[in-house]
């Protein structure tokens, strides 16, 4: 089994512990390309997410800023599921970035998970993605940070395997 797993900003090494442990509960070899934060356009990641989707991971898996960019990049790439970690809102009620404002992309089944003491992404951004992504699965944690710390177990075992 493999898994895709795409990284937030600047969070190449950060986030590996993160990948690591999902992909070590799930018995998954991890996929996280390195993206560079030198361009943090949604087309300069986007191309990283593609090619991670072209080679046909089982399971996908994005954390903050590259949960942004999964969205877009699902919005004309097709694959079943996906699950976003402390993904950020940028409408106007969130951080107000319109450029990298997403929309809920067809035929994907989403669940967005998110940690009451984030200490990056405000919880309050967890109630703005699902009014924007209706029809996915929300799970709350009432721990865990940015980082997902001590929920790893919950986490992989509500992935779509």
């Amino acid at each position: 089994m493999r898994m895709l797993f795409i990284h937030g900003a600047g969070g190449e090494d950060d986030d590996l512990p993160l990948a690591e442990g999902l992909g070590s509960l799930l018995g998954a070899a991890v996929d996280m390309p390195r993206i560079p934060d030198d361009d943090m356009s949604v087309d300069a990641w986007a191309a990283y997410v593609r090619r991670g989707l072209d080679a046909g991971p089982d399971i996908v898996v994005a954390h903050s800023f590259g949960a942004t960019v999964l969205l877009h990049v699902l919005a004309s790439v097709p694959f079943p599921a996906a699950t976003l970690l402390a993904m950020p809102d940028w409408t106007t009620s969130g951080w107000d970035v319109p450029q990298y404002e997403y929309s809920a992309p067809l035929g994907v089944s989403l669940s967005l998970h998110h940690c009451r003491d984030d200490e990056v992404v405000p919880f309050s951004h967890l109630a703005l993605a699902s009014a924007t992504l209706p029809d996915a699965r929300v799970v709350e944690h009432e721990n865990g940070g940015h980082q997902f710390e001590g929920v790893l177990g919950e986490v992989a075992a509500s992935l779509h395997v």
